[in-house]
């Protein structure tokens, strides 16, 4: 249920979100559907939506649309009262993006006038329209604007700077440029002033303007509570990741173009979705009025903590961000399922996997007991000398002995694990804190078979930095040997056969 667009009553009409597959509508679909909302998501193609863990929501209906084809933005818009748009396209390289936006934005302002929407809730750019270097990306989202704005249809348009939270697009290219680079020749737009904004904060002007009535028919600019520089930006990066500080040499000669290619060498951001971001960033893009902050009051999220919620990698590694419950609420600004395969930073994974002629109480026993007297089941000088080189660059070693020799509880530590989820006899997830360039995670996840269990071994590397990605690869082939004899060693512990294995496998993470 939500409130009327235009009286404030309960209605249980569906709202339509439009670009649920994108980084903002697959985050405003779960948020409406915690708020008791009937939610209609559309999708070119739904399936694209049926691994998203809300999909299995009681109150959501998946709808196939192409915002291009008018009959079928006309049956998605059927008995809908509120319209979020959120669909704009990126895509360069297909030279017709202004005359695609156009196009889609025309289908929906007359598809919502003939079924009587009640409102658009629109988000587009900030970014002066009179401003003559403003990029044909941010015209086209101003256009977009005029299109509904004159439909009929009362309308509540949002501009947005550039949005902060993993998965982002802009946010990805500046996680992977600091991470990456020392030393940095940027365009001068290094120097441009913006308003960043959270992605949470976003989501709590989309979903304030739903029910408050005072923002239909208005236009307002969105920001968080600060103006910063991209050169601020990145240093307020590279202080929560944990990285030196950042040497920015501004020079005149970087064209768009040529800084979409340079993000694109770098960076595995596309380069035909770096070109219209960059071409954005050469003017300002500061907030000109705060009426929404009265209307819609937030307590708005300063950018070095949302980097710092949007780092908080462990815990988005620990899980798959596709198999939660439809009712889970994670931070906005995390990676989630549906994310562009470039979000989320550089995750490393390795995966090895042995069949084992036992039960799963009998393997979980081996696995629960590691780190004890057996060790790491092989190769126990390399383990004692890792622990050693630990031990001389101040890490926690192998000093510290298991709590309880064969039972395993979660936040116990040991050497230099602690353990972060036991799922008996199912998954045991140990977390590192050895000194390394990066984050580690060490996965034993075990099923049951007919007569056997099938072990796997995942071990996860969240890189920081340049130092990180040298310590995975120059490290690969020693792990790949150490985690091999580890599962043959547990299979030689239990006394078992070996069905299968040890063999790489695709990881789970």
């Amino acid at each position: 249920m939500h409130p009327n667009a235009t009286t404030g009553t309960i209605t249980r009409q569906p709202i339509l979100v439009t670009g649920a597959t994108g980084y903002v509508g697959g985050r405003l679909v779960p948020l409406l559907l915690s708020k008791g909302c009937w939610v209609r998501a559309t999708a070119r193609n739904p399936k694209r939506l049926e691994n998203r863990p809300w999909s299995r929501h009681d109150n959501l209906e998946i709808v196939a649309m192409d915002a291009l084809d008018l009959a079928s933005v006309q049956r998605a818009v059927a008995g809908c009262d509120v319209v979020y748009y959120l669909i704009h396209s990126m895509i360069a390289s297909q030279g017709g993006f202004a005359d695609a936006d156009r196009s889609a934005a025309l289908n929906m302002a007359a598809a919502a006038s003939f079924h009587g929407v009640g409102r658009i809730i629109y988000l587009g750019g900030l970014g002066d329209t009179d401003h003559p270097d403003l990029s044909k990306h941010l015209r086209s989202r101003h256009e977009v604007e005029v299109i509904f704005r004159e439909s009929g249809v009362p309308t509540t348009c949002l501009r947005a700077a550039m949005i902060l939270g993993a998965g982002s697009a802009s946010f990805e290219m500046l996680r992977y440029l600091v991470d990456r680079l020392p030393v940095m020749i940027t365009p001068r737009w290094v120097s441009t002033p913006c308003q960043p904004i959270a992605i949470n904060d976003v989501l709590g002007y989309l979903h304030g303007c739903l029910e408050s009535s005072e923002t239909i028919g208005e236009t307002f600019d969105i920001g968080g509570p600060e103006v910063r520089t991209y050169r601020d930006l990145i240093s307020i990066y590279a202080e929560e990741a944990g990285l030196m500080r950042r040497v920015i040499i501004p020079v005149p000669v970087l064209t768009p173009k040529l800084s979409a290619l340079w993000i694109h060498l770098i960076t595995p951001v596309p380069a035909e979705i770096a070109r219209p971001l960059a071409e954005g960033l050469s003017i300002p893009v500061v907030c000109r009025d705060n009426r929404i902050r009265d209307m819609v009051p937030l307590d708005l999220q300063l950018c070095r903590e949302t980097v710092r919620i949007a780092l908080d990698m462990r815990p988005q590694a620990e899980q798959d961000a596709c198999t939660l419950r439809p009712e889970t609420v994670v931070p906005p600004e995390w990676s989630a399922c549906g994310d562009a395969d470039y979000a989320g930073g550089t995750i490393f994974t390795m995966a090895f996997r042995i069949v084992l002629e036992a039960d799963i109480e009998t393997v979980w026993q081996t696995v629960d007991a590691i780190g004890g007297e057996n060790g790491y089941y092989g190769n126990r000088l390399l383990w004692r000398t890792r622990g050693a080189l630990d031990s001389l660059v101040g890490g926690p070693g192998l000093k510290t002995p298991r709590r309880e020799p064969r039972i395993l509880e979660a936040n116990d530590r040991f050497h230099f694990w602690r353990v972060s989820q036991v799922d008996r006899p199912h998954r045991l997830v140990l977390e590192s804190h050895i000194r390394a360039p990066g984050d580690a995670l060490m996965v034993f996840q075990l099923t049951p078979g007919t007569g056997s269990t099938e072990l796997v071994l995942e071990s996860v590397f969240i890189s920081r930095g340049v130092l990180g990605l040298c310590y995975w690869y120059g490290l690969y082939p020693a792990h790949q040997w150490v985690f091999r004899s580890m599962l043959k060693g547990i299979a030689r512990q239990i006394g078992s056969r070996v069905y299968i294995g040890p063999e790489t496998v695709p990881a789970a993470s």
